[in-house]
C-alpha cells in the first residue's frame, strides 16, 4: 500500500453522502492528523474548494501521474 503524504492527489473510494461526495472524486491531501487520518480538499476546475473532509487511508486511493511513480 502507498504511504500517503501532504499534497498527494487521491481519489475517494466510497460515497460520502453526508458531504455530498461520490466515489471517484479527486482531492488533495492538505493535512495529516496524528490519529492516522488526513484532511482532503476537493476543488472544482477553477481551483475553488467545495469540500474539506477528514479521511482514513482505506477511504482513498493515491493517484499517479507519471509512469515511473506507478506501482
Amino acid at each position: 500500500m502507498d504511504e500517503f503524504k501532504v499534497l498527494d492527489v487521491v481519489a475517494l473510494m466510497e460515497d460520502l453522502d453526508s458531504e455530498g461526495l461520490r466515489r471517484g472524486e479527486v482531492g488533495t491531501i492538505v493535512e495529516q492528523w496524528d490519529a492516522g487520518a488526513f484532511e482532503v480538499e476537493f476543488s472544482d476546475d477553477s481551483g475553488k474548494a467545495y469540500a474539506f473532509v477528514a479521511l482514513r487511508p482505506e477511504q482513498m486511493m493515491k493517484l499517479h501521474f507519471r509512469k515511473d511513480e506507478a506501482a
